[in-house]
């Protein structure tokens, strides 16, 4: 049974997505690096960790979702079906509003209610990382990984005068 609505939801995101491109992010511009050039960077560097998740999980760049699969690699969210809604718990929980992510958590949460305790502890731990959700990793691809990843999962704190 979770197999058919699993299916269903790839059948939704798969139609969806390219919607959520073309008006949600159409001021944005794809990435200027492929995988393969991603895998000539540092070995230390995001852009390189970048590279290896897609060969590792034979993924190609999206244009314009890049970003996306760096929120991956940073939250250390996986990428079967159940993880991707918990990321977008985590987001929720980071700070991002928009129908896109709503929908998912909607649509998600009615058709695996199973996993409704991973989900409020992604949204937790969103709330308890720095602000990331509005980044532009393309910048940061030279920097290295765990620096990265580190400052992200610090919360940031108030600095009262």
């Amino acid at each position: 049974m979770k197999k058919i609505r699993v299916q269903f939801l790839l059948f939704v995101y798969d139609k969806t997505q390219k919607l959520y491109r073309k008006y949600f992010k159409k001021k944005k511009r794809q990435w200027q690096f492929n995988e393969k050039q991603l895998l000539e960077f540092q070995e230390d560097s995001l852009g390189r960790k970048l590279g290896e998740f897609y060969r590792k999980h034979g993924f190609s760049m999206i244009p314009k979702m890049e970003n996306h699969d760096v929120h991956h690699l940073i939250t250390g969210c996986g990428t079967n079906f159940e993880d991707e809604i918990a990321m977008q718990y985590l987001l929720l929980g980071n700070g991002k509003l928009n129908a896109h992510l709503l929908a998912a958590i909607v649509l998600g949460t009615i058709i695996l209610p199973e996993y409704v305790k991973i989900y409020i502890k992604a949204y937790k731990k969103g709330q308890n990382m720095r602000t990331f959700h509005h980044w532009d990793f393309e910048g940061l691809l030279w920097q290295n990984y765990e620096h990265v990843k580190d400052f992200i999962q610090q919360k940031e704190t108030a600095i009262l005068h």
